[in-house]
């Protein structure tokens, strides 16, 4: 049974919500592999979701490659026109559309990250395996450290719809700007 804990909820249904919780991680190191799991698990959601999102984008670049180069006398110029804009449109309807799980998944690794640092830092003797030197020192805990590495994923979709954005642009411009040729 799930309970919501408010500023209202009185101090036994604490202690019993705590009781329960040491039932389920028999002690802090348990606790500790279970948000390293989670972690890891998301992480790989993440990466996951990028590299399909690239795979996407990279179909997408080499199709409007490949129209932009279409040399038909008949109906190539309609078609330059045409299918680039509406590739580019894909890409970035795309990119939109993929960044919702990619931030997802960011801000649940976040959130484990932080439940992991406050769990190093309310029992510190865990970091004290076999000697003086901590397991876990504040770059591999810190928000800091892990938000960089995530950052690659996060900023992806909004640089291609940049991308998509300028090479759309870029490909009506010539077409209109020079419908001679």
């Amino acid at each position: 049974m799930s309970r919501i804990i408010s500023p209202q909820t009185p101090a036994s249904a604490l202690n019993d919500h705590t009781e329960h919780s040491a039932k389920i991680f028999g002690s802090p190191k348990d606790r500790l592999d279970f948000y390293r799991r989670e972690i890891q698990y998301e992480t790989t959601i993440l990466a996951n979701r990028t590299d399909a999102y690239l795979t996407a984008q990279s179909f997408l670049v080499i199709a409007f490659a490949s129209c932009m180069s279409n040399l038909n006398p008949e109906w190539g110029k309609l078609f330059t026109l045409v299918v680039p804009a509406f590739l580019a449109l894909l890409g970035i309807v795309s990119s939109l559309n993929a960044w919702p799980g990619i931030r997802a998944a960011y801000d649940i690794i976040d959130h484990w990250y932080f439940k992991q640092s406050q769990l190093l830092r309310s029992e510190p003797v865990m970091g004290m395996a076999f000697d003086d030197s901590p397991l876990f020192c504040e770059t591999e805990s810190s928000h800091k450290g892990y938000r960089k590495s995530l950052l690659f994923s996060v900023r992806t979709p909004w640089l291609f719809m940049l991308f998509w954005i300028l090479l759309g642009a870029y490909a009506l411009y010539i077409q209109i700007d020079n419908p001679g040729s």
